[in-house]
């Protein structure tokens, strides 16, 4: 595989692919595919049955690849290109056992994850070019990157891949511990890690901007709200002679919100619907008679 701005970790991609084949095939593989003349070979086409943005290509090689490397698989398209219905996405051609047993969960990871991309891309176009567009950890146990590299598909940028990457104090953190106290913590137990603190009100967030938190997050806010708590972070950073923390919206806000959300001034705003709620592109392996 090439990797590219929009590809998952090989091993990622290997891994994922594995495990789907053996929850497809265990305990006694594809016994109907088995039953197929030896030496019948296929050709078939990827054609999308809407317009969406294409993703996952790497793990439907893989797929063909790990049942058959006889089974030569070509992209017409790439991950990140915009596709309509009724385009030709790419083609397989090889032993039509192979082709047949490997078919659905190669289009389980195309089909999702470019349903991962084509919701990101929507997002995107919503908001132009005054905010980006943010994922969150809430994708499928054992997929996050390569859902996370969908999103990236769709034109969005990735939040933290996991809970190693930075230190990130939501509500339920700060039941115990104080804005400051929490921001005071982890720069003695992190020094080089980025902190980042929930805030579901202005107040908090004037503690986390007196704590000198790296980016916040601003909860639940309405766009009124949340532009009011822009211009407090870009007054404090002016007093103080230092740049804005990275301010991100989220909570409750949809494809059909996110647009007043734009212009507010702030600098990300994150989904976990990208991840969680995109329904899938239709695609179909079309076998040519």
């Amino acid at each position: 595989m090439t990797a590219g701005p929009f590809s998952a970790p090989v091993t990622a991609v290997r891994l994922a692919v594995t495990r789907a084949l053996e929850e497809d095939l265990t305990p006694l593989g594809d016994i109907t595919s088995a039953l197929l003349p030896a030496g019948a070979r296929a050709e078939a086409r990827f054609v999308t049955r809407a317009d969406g943005v294409l993703a996952g290509t790497e793990c439907g090689t893989e797929a063909f690849a790990q049942i058959d490397q006889a089974v030569e698989c070509r992209w017409d398209a790439a991950d990140g290109d915009a596709v309509t219905a009724g385009q030709v996405l790419g083609t397989v051609a090889g032993p039509l056992a192979s082709v047949l047993t490997a078919e659905r969960t190669a289009l389980n990871f195309v089909c999702h994850l470019s349903g991962v991309a084509t919701l990101t891309r929507r997002f995107v176009d919503a908001v132009g070019s005054s905010i980006r567009v943010w994922d969150t950890r809430k994708t499928t146990p054992g997929l996050r990157a390569l859902e996370k590299a969908a999103v990236r598909a769709g034109g969005g940028a990735n939040h933290r891949g996991n809970l190693s990457e930075w230190v990130m104090f939501k509500d339920n953190h700060l039941t115990l511990l104080g804005i400051a106290d929490a921001v005071a913590a982890a720069r003695a137990a992190y020094p080089g890690k980025l902190v980042h603190v929930e805030c579901e009100t202005v107040d908090k967030l004037r503690e986390a901007l007196e704590a000198g938190a790296d980016a916040v997050l601003l909860d639940n806010m309405e766009p009124d709200e949340a532009r009011r708590c822009v211009e407090l972070a870009d007054e404090h950073a002016a007093a103080v002679g230092i740049r804005r923390p990275l301010l991100e919206l989220s909570g409750g806000i949809t494809l059909e919100t996110v647009r007043r959300f734009a212009d507010v001034g702030a600098d990300l705003v994150s989904s976990g619907a990208l991840t969680n709620s995109a329904p899938v592109l239709d695609i179909g392996l079309d076998i040519s008679n």
